[in-house]
């Protein structure tokens, strides 16, 4: 696994005739320390249409400086990146070539710009000799390698501000303030990168203002807007998915079912005959992520309901068991997400999504006003929603009501998502829909949760008895679980009275 670190840097704009103010004067700053100047020599890598760049990722082959080699750099915020390092090499390291294939699929990466800076580096300590962030001030010459533009170069020279590991972003502040009292300004650029493209793209190319996207406008815009927005968290989570960030797989679910629930919602605007093999694949991108994202609810369900309970309640081999049962069941789900993001057959579905984002199949009711289109599909969502309450509220407490929650669950999310996709076009009466059904969402998805967790639960006290141990706490909370349920099942009257006001449903229209 590659080596990671949270890159919190300030860039700014200097000439050769840019001195650096006193920096010791910073707040906080005991020592400015030279540390010398390094030569780098750093080869950038990209595909032919530029699209690492596009989304501000940063590829490159760097000698020189302590942490020569290969780096990936992904935006968090700005001026904040996640940087990752791997030895010096002659070919793209395998874990990088991963981590890219979302945005690579089969493309090639190859050689686009060349930088060589000469970096002039300072450390800011605390008075103890801390570090607390390096200011270095880089002369750039920029070699363009590839495309139009072939062997144009560029050169400038910038001042970056880098926190240190561990350090606390106050100091940027301070030191910012100082440079700024001094005249100096930050750059436009985000990156050296994003710089030397634009030095040195071909003339009439150079600094053009960025031109802005069109407002949406019918219908088929919003619902288009909404489907590339998923579309490209999608695309962005999957390098979070392969690294294991936390709720990554999670939020990459969570954008399949959205896309999918968009395709069912507003079939009057986009053809369903390309969208349901489409929605089919989705079903099963998302199952897949699923199996340890459903077990680590459990998991996380059923531990914290044994950490509730007294000492004194617990009896037997409990925590011990429950961790042998989780890790037998989570045994290889990590491994097969990664070998399902590495298959034809999610790098075919990627490609299937952004031929239809491209040439999406509108249907003569994109044409028309959000106004009109967007609750009608609302509005059918709701209504079934609606027949599937009323079917869960007249059963009474059992297997056939559970059964009828959990598809009133599933009904409630996604006339929670077609609110979402229409909030744009219809403002606060979409929100405040959406987030009523959210509430019914939650309720109904906490009591499938206590169904899930009693089955857990039996099985487990099954177990604990075939091995001679007292089944006691398994049953003890297996009563508890019965009593959570017990009380969403009586909440969710009213919680859905409030989702079901007249007056909801009316503001969407108007």
């Amino acid at each position: 696994m590659a080596d990671t670190k949270r890159e919190i840097e300030r860039k700014y704009e200097a000439t050769d005739a840019t001195r650096l103010p006193d920096l010791s004067r910073v707040a906080g700053v005991g020592r400015v320390v030279e540390r010398g100047v390094s030569e780098l020599d750093a080869v950038y890598y990209d595909t032919a249409d530029l699209r690492l760049a596009r989304d501000s990722l940063t590829l490159r082959r760097r000698m020189g400086g302590d942490d020569e080699g290969w780096h990936l750099k992904f935006p968090v915020a700005t001026g904040i990146r996640d940087e990752l390092h791997e030895p010096l090499a002659d070919a793209l390291p395998s874990s990088f070539a991963a981590l890219l294939r979302s945005r690579l699929r089969h493309a090639e990466v190859a050689p686009v710009v060349r930088l060589l800076s000469s970096r002039d580096v300072r450390h800011l300590t605390d008075p103890d000799g801390t570090l607390l962030a390096e200011v270095g001030i880089d002369t750039v010459c920029a070699e363009r390698l590839a495309g139009q533009g072939t062997g144009t170069t560029a050169t400038w020279t910038e001042i970056e501000v880098e926190l240190a590991d561990d350090g606390d972003p106050v100091i940027l502040d301070a030191v910012d303030k100082r440079l700024r009292k001094a005249g100096v300004r930050p750059s436009e650029s985000a990156s050296k990168l994003a710089r030397a493209l634009a030095e040195t793209a071909p003339v009439g190319r150079k600094k053009t203002a960025k031109r802005k996207k069109d407002e949406p406008r019918t219908a088929g815009d919003h619902v288009l807007a909404y489907v590339r927005e998923q579309i490209r968290t999608v695309v962005d989570l999957d390098p979070a998915v392969r690294r294991d960030l936390h709720d990554s797989v999670h939020k990459m679910r969570v954008a399949t079912r959205r896309l999918r629930s968009a395709f069912k919602t507003y079939r009057t605007i986009l053809d369903r005959e390309v969208t349901d093999p489409i929605g089919a694949e989705l079903k099963w991108l998302a199952g897949e992520l699923g199996v340890d994202r459903d077990q680590e609810v459990l998991d996380k369900r059923l531990g914290a309901g044994t950490d509730a309970l007294p000492g004194t309640l617990v009896l037997g081999p409990v925590c011990g068991r429950l961790q042998i049962w989780s890790a037998a069941r989570r045994t290889g789900t990590r491994r097969r997400i990664v070998d399902v993001l590495d298959g034809e057959r999610y790098l075919t579905l990627l490609d299937t999504l952004d031929a239809l984002s491209a040439d999406p199949p509108l249907r003569p009711a994109a044409s028309r006003a959000p106004g009109k289109a967007l609750p009608r599909a609302v509005l059918k969502d709701y209504k079934k929603l609606a027949r599937r309450m009323d079917h869960a509220l007249e059963h009474p407490p059992g297997p056939e009501r559970d059964t009828a929650m959990h598809e009133a669950r599933k009904a409630a999310k996604r006339a929670r998502y077609a609110g979402d996709a229409a909030r744009p076009a219809l403002g606060k009466p979409a929100k405040r829909f959406a987030k009523r059904v959210k509430a019914v969402q939650s309720v109904l998805g906490d009591h499938q949760d206590s169904v899930v967790a009693r089955e857990a639960l039996r099985t487990l006290a099954v177990q604990a008895h075939a091995a001679g141990e007292t089944a006691f706490t398994w049953g003890l909370l297996y009563g508890r679980e019965e009593g959570s349920a017990d009380a969403r099942e009586r909440e969710l009257p009213e919680v859905w009275a409030r989702a079901s006001d007249p007056a909801l449903r009316a503001d969407l229209k108007h």
